[in-house]
């Protein structure tokens, strides 16, 4: 099941990542419900499964895959990574913080945190300027996208238990 979800999780961040190279800024808040708040949820349900520092490696993992994949999207990969990494730090100490809440708050939670650092970070060191429309517009489709991802994912979830 974590190989599983490893690739998919890393699918989709590189996926985003070419969209986003490849349509530009503008497609971001549609990426960002759909992609980016599947990544935020996927990261609470592999923080159950997986150590830390394998967290930390699929991430970086994702960055590496992308660029592979188009060496000219290197700026995303290196914006998405960084963005990512410190996201999924932010992430996982709210999700932590909220350990005695039911998975669906810690979730939630924590992705409003991760979505709010990563709807800064991305947009500004992907495209080299500061986006308030895109990072705002962004931020509201993580939120939106996680909620609804954690949704499916929680009943996914108690299937496999």
């Amino acid at each position: 099941m974590s190989a599983c979800l490893i690739a998919i999780y890393i699918f989709a961040m590189v996926a985003a990542n070419l969209i986003v190279w490849w349509l530009g800024p503008w497609v971001s808040p549609l990426n960002a419900f759909v992609l980016i708040g599947l990544d935020l949820t996927l990261r609470d349900v592999m923080q159950e499964r997986l150590a830390r520092w394998q967290m930390a490696g699929v991430i970086v993992w994702g960055g590496l895959i992308t660029w592979a994949i188009n060496p000219a999207a290197r700026w995303i990969a290196i914006a998405s990574a960084v963005a990512f990494t410190v996201s999924a730090l932010a992430d996982w100490a709210v999700y932590s913080w909220l350990r005695s809440r039911p998975w669906l708050v810690r979730s939630n939670g924590s992705n409003v945190v991760g979505a709010a650092i990563d709807s800064m970070i991305f947009p500004t060191l992907a495209f080299g300027v500061f986006l308030p429309q895109i990072i705002a517009l962004q931020f509201a489709a993580k939120v939106c996208g996680g909620a609804a991802w954690s949704l499916v994912l929680s009943r996914v979830m108690r299937r496999a238990s």
